[in-house]
């Protein structure tokens, strides 16, 4: 049995994805609450499930068989069920509160049920792995998985292991996750990880762009939609880079630097690294990947997907009838 300690959002969320895979769930609430407040909790959660459920079938991702099987897989508990169902999990999304104290409680409630043997998988976005660790007893068990929101939707899951964190459970934990349809990113224990450090800084430059009068929130958000956004729906950025041009990247951060009057342009020192070393990307063959031996093909391939989405969302130009 898989358990996600937490019953708000992320946890019904993660639950929904893994009974999608097959997977039994338990949704459990580790707070002690009157009886009126635990009831409409559970409600809550038992609602939302449902809910998104209904979404996808509307969407024809489900059928209404399938989606009657994946709501039958999922149960919903107040606290005092946590003992019983935290003895039977194999593995604990944990998603509590983002504080420390809250972090804390869980993972001593976690450490004192569970067996040394259950992994204990925290959903953090902002803590690393090696804050966590020391509040979890048997810390090789310990992993951190962030997910992003819609859990069910959303395929990327960055997997987190500390210092303490054993190989057999990062082995584990991606297996689990691959089997759930999901697509494992790992990254060193760092505050953010990869795609919150990334996502923080476009969203407070968006954010400067409407403060200082330079477009509306409106314009600006189409150009994210349409340009920014687009683009990084069919590759990576730093493939972006290599195919645009490590030494572009170079020159653009230096004019951006010096024309707004700010650091927060400056181009990394990976990016000199590279530039002192002719690594330019793909028209040099080398740059953050190699593409020595890639004769245009993933070129090719990145266009063709970015046919496929202009054509999925009716934007590919139509030429006058001759």
């Amino acid at each position: 049995m898989i358990v996600t300690a937490g019953a708000g959002r992320m946890g019904r969320s993660i639950a929904l994805a893994l009974a999608l895979a097959g997977r039994r769930v338990a949704v459990l609430d580790l707070k002690d609450r009157a009886p009126d407040d635990a009831a409409r909790l559970l409600g809550e959660a038992r609602d939302e499930v449902a809910s998104s459920l209904r979404f996808l079938a509307e969407m024809e991702v489900v059928d209404d068989r399938q989606r009657a099987a994946t709501a039958e897989r999922i149960s919903v508990h107040a606290s005092g069920d946590a003992d019983d169902m935290l003895r039977a999990a194999s593995v604990v999304f944990e998603a509590a509160t983002e504080t420390t104290a809250a972090k804390e409680a869980t993972f001593a409630r976690l450490s004192a049920v569970c067996s040394p043997q259950t992994i204990i998988a925290s959903t953090s976005s902002t803590f690393s792995a090696n804050e966590l660790a020391p509040y979890v007893s048997h810390p090789e068990r310990f992993i951190i998985t962030h997910w992003l929101n819609p859990a069910y939707l959303i395929p990327v899951v960055e997997v987190s292991p500390g210092n303490a964190t054993a190989e057999a459970t990062v082995t584990a934990i991606r297996s689990l996750l691959k089997a759930a349809g999901k697509v494992p990113v790992i990254c060193k224990p760092s505050p953010g990880f990869i795609v919150p450090r990334i996502q923080a800084l476009a969203m407070n430059e968006a954010a400067r762009i409407v403060a200082e009068g330079v477009a509306t929130a409106e314009d600006v958000d189409t150009a994210i939609r349409y340009g920014f956004g687009f683009r990084y729906a069919v590759m990576g950025l730093l493939e972006f880079i290599d195919l645009g041009g490590v030494d572009i990247l170079y020159h653009a951060s230096r004019q951006l630097s010096t024309a707004l009057g700010t650091d927060r342009f400056k181009a990394p020192a990976i990016i000199d690294d590279l530039i002192n070393a002719g690594d330019l990307g793909h028209k040099t063959g080398r740059g953050f990947y190699d593409w020595s031996d890639d004769g245009g093909r993933r070129r090719e391939d990145i266009l063709r997907r970015v046919v496929g989405l202009l054509r999925h969302m009716e934007l590919l130009p139509v030429p006058p009838e001759m």
